[in-house]
């Protein structure tokens, strides 16, 4: 089989070690449209940068159908990270299965952190639309102030999920932001002429949530950005019935409320703050520095804790989401219940809170040990897990 067209590189895309379902697809017609648009813009060859491949089709793509004069790419999820390295390599088994060069199969992208190096004398940027205007506008404001001044910024997105937000976003730093005529559910925002800075970045937002005496800081990307959010806010009533740790974990940490309440609430803890997105770990860190809490909280990218050795901490706290993606789904929840009960050692807590209407507690018993309901709002219910001798 001849691994060389766009519906073969597709083929190969799956979405591991992120959550795969029947229902969950590793590309969609964005990265298709994004991609035939660069080609119909003349944009091969040029420098490239990829922001927003969720498993790699963009860049994979990219590296196949514009023949880059170089390719890097930012990816806010370790998982997509993972995935997208994962998937290069199976695309150039099948490349060598078939004959064909393997160095032809999208090895020759460099991850990085977004920011100058990823986007220097970048000519051509590849953006899936992010979720929020906030992440969309940290992104915009890289672009450009580190981008070739004839960058051109190909934004694509599902137009359920588009906004004329996002095109005043972008006019907000490029002089010229033409939509593109729609095609399988997905349009293409064409941004050229970035604008000069006019004031300092404006990301890590920091706010004083007063009820807490807390500041907190929050890159674009982060979930429910600076504010305190109400499944948090609930969990965070039953801090005094928690007991003291040598070690707990704020899984799925976002920007640190929970690991820095913990912090302060039981000075003797070690806490580690841990979320698979780069912006939430960056945002954790810096709401740590500003509470002067950076001795007592390491904050870890990672998935789902993978990197955690068995039975290595006494508690874990979990706000866990239940979308994955756009979609609504349960299983990013369950496979952090999971980890959970894998790092923790016998005797040590998972303290959960969750919106109601999620089943969660057979997963709680099962892959934890004795689980009780330690409340309930007209939103959340908060579960207490202890775990079971292994």
């Amino acid at each position: 089989m001849a691994v060389n067209t766009l519906a073969d590189i597709f083929d190969a895309l799956r979405r591991r070690p992120d959550v795969e379902a029947p229902n969950l697809q590793a590309w969609d017609a964005t990265d298709r449209l994004l991609l035939e648009t660069a080609v119909q813009l003349g944009r091969a060859g040029t420098a490239v940068a990829v922001i927003g491949d969720r498993y790699g089709a963009l860049t994979l793509g990219a590296s196949e159908l514009l023949a880059p004069d170089s390719l890097r790419v930012h990816q806010d999820l370790v998982t997509g990270e993972r995935a997208l390295r994962l998937n290069a390599a199976e695309l150039s088994a099948r490349r060598e299965a078939a004959g064909l060069p393997a160095d032809s199969a999208g090895s020759g992208f460099v991850q990085l952190p977004l920011g100058p190096e990823l986007l220097a004398g970048a000519d051509t940027v590849l953006l899936q639309l992010p979720k929020t205007l906030a992440e969309l506008e940290e992104i915009a404001a890289a672009v450009a102030g580190h981008a070739a001044p004839d960058v051109r910024l190909l934004a694509g997105g599902r137009v359920k999920h588009m906004s004329l937000g996002m095109n005043a976003v972008l006019e907000r730093y490029f002089v010229s932001v033409q939509p593109q005529l729609a095609r399988q559910k997905s349009r293409v925002l064409l941004a050229a002429g970035p604008k000069t800075a006019t004031a300092a970045p404006r990301f890590p937002v920091v706010e004083h949530l007063d009820g807490l005496d807390l500041d907190v800081a929050a890159h674009g990307a982060v979930f429910a950005g600076a504010r305190l959010d109400i499944g948090t806010r609930f969990l965070l009533t039953f801090l005094p019935a928690m007991k003291p740790a040598q070690h707990a974990v704020d899984l799925g940490c976002g920007t640190g409320i929970l690991a820095a309440m913990y912090a302060r609430q039981f000075p003797s803890a070690a806490v580690t703050a841990t979320d698979q997105s780069a912006a939430a770990v960056q945002s954790a860190l810096a709401t740590a520095r500003l509470n002067g809490l950076a001795d007592r909280i390491t904050v870890l990218q990672d998935d789902a804790l993978s990197t955690f050795p068995d039975g290595s901490v006494d508690a874990v706290l979990l706000n866990p989401p239940f979308h994955v993606g756009a979609g609504v789904h349960a299983g990013a929840g369950l496979k952090m219940i999971e980890a959970a009960g894998r790092v923790l050692a016998p005797g040590g807590e998972l303290w959960t809170v969750y919106n109601r209407h999620l089943a969660y507690l057979p997963a709680l018993e099962r892959h934890v040990g004795p689980t009780v309901v330690e409340g309930r709002n007209p939103k959340f219910t908060v579960t207490r897990s202890t775990r079971s001798s292994r």
